[in-house]
C-alpha cells in the first residue's frame, strides 16, 4: 500500500510538474523496484497461495471457495444444482 501511494504521487509529478521536478520524479520511479508496480502483482489465494483459478472478489482459489461455500461461510453463494 505504501509503495502504491508513492508511485501514484511520482506519476502525478511526472504529468503535472515543473521540468526539474519531473526529471527527479522519473529517476525515483526508475530506481524503485519493479515488483512494486501493480501490473506485476499476481492475484493469489489467501489460504494456499495458488495463482491459477483465483477469484478476485473473494481472494480465494476455486478449491477453497467451494469449501467455504459448502460450509456456508460465503453469504449469498450457493450451489447451482
Amino acid at each position: 500500500q505504501k509503495a502504491r501511494k508513492k508511485r501514484l504521487e511520482l506519476k502525478k509529478i511526472i504529468k503535472k510538474g515543473t521540468p526539474e521536478n519531473q526529471e527527479l520524479a522519473l529517476l525515483k520511479l526508475h530506481k524503485s523496484p519493479r515488483n512494486e508496480s501493480e501490473v506485476r502483482v499476481r492475484h493469489r489465494c489467501r489460504k494456499c497461495g495458488r495463482s491459477c483459478g483465483t477469484f478476485k472478489k473473494f481472494g480465494l482459489c476455486r478449491i477453497h471457495l467451494r469449501e467455504a461455500a459448502m460450509r456456508g461461510d460465503v453469504p449469498g453463494l450457493k450451489k447451482a444444482s
